[in-house]
């Protein structure tokens, strides 16, 4: 059972799986890799779009509050000075001298106990020399001990769109986007009067953002092209409070419907907020790819007015809103809910990833929730050289395909058909034989948990699968 593996190699061994059943694939891998950047293959984008339609499902399809959007990753180089990230969206940076590896200074100091997250940078090389002194400052790359003091690294990432002339001055700077919410703000304006929503209401969007990380190397945990998936909540200020907790009791309950255990689920609650915010809570997943250590996958924060202030000052329109009832215009405050998608791909193979039997019995499976699995039905014909099984597979295939996304395979005896299927976390198994063709036009219907078979008829094929797939 999944119990069994042990934590140092669970990581390898997800890792191996991705790339061999074309889940996720090293960028650039042919000209050597690119560090902190990831291709998702056939398997993985249909996982990433059902995690991603199962977030958009929940928060657009589902509420009347809440309205979708696909902003735009470059913007006015304005959005990135009002928002405060180009002057602060920094990172503490260490350099080996040695091997010239760079390490975060913050991540070097939680290895030793101490408590250094949004530390300003007086305070990690104070941290830094203490160590330093002690012996204990070491490149975990070479074992040097030759290592320069902490300094800001920005995590924008720049780019020369339009003339390189114009990029001259900090005000024409184009970056690509360090998180989506910005577009979000942006167009906070045109969705109130396009489609004159009333306070409270969200927009969620799904998008691509950058960053210049540091050391990005924990497979696609922090990587440095990744989706998020944001949902910014406008609202009165007197009704903070009660929404928050709404946004939170949502959020967690999500996880659960989709097959996190709430044993491996805990709220982290931000002591030290950022200047503009009231409240601010992660939830994070106790990772076994991590060595069972919780790590964020998902934060909500009460950001008050700041972000609709601060693009009212540099743009000079105006971005209040009238209420009808009060008779009052306010900025509307702010609720944030942001996950990275990545992380919640990885999270969800963590959790799906079993193992069962031993030896050539041994059975490696993903428990994947079936409405995110990537691949719902995978048909067979008993044997692949007669060819009324494989007409009357190919039948079936052609049907059920209308309703789900399947898979047609022949290669191989049925058992190791079976093992694909399942490393690939596929539910259900269909298999055509000569009773299907000959006798009583029934199937044998595998379940991908328990491997159970069942006998289904082929006319009730679909509403039965429908039935265990929702």
């Amino acid at each position: 059972m999944k119990e069994k593996i042990k934590d140092s190699e669970l990581m390898e061994k997800i890792i191996s799986l991705c790339k061999r059943r074309g889940f996720v694939y090293p960028s650039s891998e042919i000209y050597g890799g690119f560090a902190g950047v990831y291709d998702y293959g056939h398997y993985g984008i249909l996982l990433k779009e059902n995690i991603k339609n199962a977030w958009l499902r929940d928060m657009v399809q589902l509420r009347e509050d809440v309205f979708g959007l696909d902003s735009a990753i470059f913007m006015h180089p304005k959005t990135w000075i009002a928002s405060g990230h180009v002057g602060g969206f920094q990172d503490p940076q260490v350099d080996c001298k040695q091997c010239k590896a760079r390490f975060r200074a913050d991540h070097i100091l939680e290895g030793f106990g101490v408590v250094a997250d949004k530390m300003p940078l007086d305070f990690l090389n104070t941290e830094l020399d203490k160590l330093r002194a002690l012996g204990k400052l070491v490149c975990s790359n070479c074992g040097s001990k030759d290592l320069t003091s902490a300094r800001a690294f920005s995590l924008m990432v720049k780019s020369n769109l339009g003339s390189p002339v114009d990029a001259l001055t900090e005000e024409n700077v184009t970056y690509l986007r360090p998180e989506t919410c910005g577009g979000i703000y942006l167009e906070y304006k045109n969705t109130l009067d396009s489609l004159h929503p009333k306070l409270p209401f969200g927009i969620a969007q799904v998008g691509k953002a950058f960053r210049n990380e540091i050391a990005a190397r924990q497979f696609i945990f922090r990587t440095r092209e990744f989706e998020q998936m944001e949902m910014q909540y406008f609202h009165a200020p007197t009704e903070t409070k009660k929404l928050y907790e709404m946004w939170q009791n949502t959020r967690w309950q999500w996880y659960l419907e989709y097959g996190i255990p709430v044993e491996k689920l805990r709220w982290y609650k931000h002591e030290k907020l950022a200047h503009y915010a009231s409240e601010a809570y992660d939830i994070e997943y106790s990772f076994g790819f991590f060595g069972n250590s919780f790590k964020e996958v998902e934060g909500i924060h009460a950001r008050g007015d700041w972000d609709l202030s601060q693009h009212a000052k540099f743009s000079g329109q105006t971005l209040d809103y009238f209420d009808e009832e009060t008779k009052q215009r306010f900025i509307p405050h702010i609720l944030e809910t942001s996950v990275g998608l990545g992380r919640l791909f990885l999270m969800f193979l963590d959790q799906a990833y079993t193992e069962d039997g031993e030896g050539d019995d041994k059975r490696v499976f993903l428990k994947l929730n079936p409405r995110l699995a990537p691949v719902k039905v995978a048909v067979f014909p008993l044997l692949k050289n007669k060819p009324n099984l494989v007409a009357k597979a190919r039948e079936i295939f052609s049907a059920l395909r209308q309703e789900f996304v399947c898979e047609f395979d022949d290669n191989g005896n049925v058992g190791k058909r079976y093992r694909r299927q399942d490393e690939i976390g596929t539910p259900y198994c269909v298999t055509v034989d000569f009773d299907t063709v000959e006798k009583d036009d029934m199937v044998t219907v595998r379940d991908r948990d328990t491997g159970a078979q069942e006998r289904i008829a082929v006319k009730e094929l679909v509403s039965y699968l429908k039935t265990k797939l929702t």
